[in-house]
């Protein structure tokens, strides 16, 4: 591992990163999947994230990492390989299969039910889990002023902002018991002043629960903000993932964004992504 200012890249044959020496929360290998199995999206894909990890996925837009999350979360069936949730990272299974209960899967839309209030969309996961009504509104009720939420459990979806929205669903998320969460781009639809301000948010909400966190996203500078490391392809099918470990102490506020060691990491993804060779289409790099 090469490393410059607390940053550093791996190659996809070395170990990964903090993920070598911490407990597994997710191992995935050898997954192949294709909706034309003639050019498939990924091909013999391995990767290791580490427990209480949080792994953010660049790539190009069309290059499956929406799919990639649902072959994750166990809603897509890979035609080939392993996906092991807190299990043995090289158990040989005929098809890879997510084990139930222990992924939370947030998509890009909040897909929030706008007949349920705030507190009935956000206890939705523990209900569909078996916990009473009454208990589950109670867990909500206490976590809504850590999520910037105190005094709107009675609203309704249609009378709230849309970064709220985002709170909500990541509560649910949250709640639904989950030891890994996948988190596809929910600050996408964000203006970018919201979107800012929601970054910093689930920076502080992850600090607090440091669950595992897997997130897309096509923005550089969100990655590196929130990111233990960052995974990145550039071309397809994908069969190995390039990996940029963010080592700058944390807590961290958008504004390090700005200083030399995020700008040097930023270049450095960059140029592994090939931005001059044709994977340029879809990627946020303002800098």
């Amino acid at each position: 591992m090469a490393g410059m200012n607390g940053v550093g890249t791996t190659s996809p044959t070395e170990p990964l990163g903090s993920a070598a020496s911490q407990e597994i929360a997710l191992s995935v290998r050898g997954l192949t999947y294709g909706f034309d199995e003639a050019s498939p999206l990924f091909q013999s894909l391995s990767f290791d994230i580490a427990q209480g990890e949080f792994a953010s996925f660049v790539m190009p837009s069309g290059m499956g990492k929406t799919t990639l999350f649902r072959l994750l979360a166990g809603l897509l069936k890979p035609q080939a390989g392993t996906i092991a949730v807190y299990g043995s990272p090289h158990e040989e299974e005929a098809e890879a299969k997510a084990k139930p209960g222990k992924l939370g899967y947030m998509p890009q839309r909040d897909c929030l039910m706008p007949w349920r209030s705030v507190a009935d969309n956000a206890a939705l996961g523990l209900e569909l889990s078996g916990v009473s009504k009454r208990e589950a509104r109670r867990r909500v009720e206490e976590l809504l002023p850590s999520f910037g939420l105190e005094g709107k459990g009675s609203m309704r979806v249609h009378e709230l902002s849309g970064g709220m929205r985002q709170r909500i669903s990541f509560m649910r998320t949250l709640l639904g018991g989950g030891d890994v969460l996948l988190l596809d781009e929910p600050f996408s639809a964000l203006d970018a002043m919201t979107r800012v301000a929601m970054q910093e948010w689930l920076l502080r909400i992850w600090e607090q629960n440091r669950k595992t966190v897997l997130f897309i996203t096509h923005d550089v500078d969100e990655a590196l903000l929130l990111s233990d490391r960052v995974f990145l392809a550039a071309t397809a099918p994908v069969a190995s993932l390039r990996e940029v470990a963010v080592s700058p102490p944390r807590p961290r506020v958008y504004e390090d964004v700005l200083e030399g060691s995020f700008v040097d990491l930023k270049r450095r993804v960059l140029k592994l992504l090939d931005r001059g060779t044709g994977a340029r289409g879809g990627l946020s790099h303002e800098a």
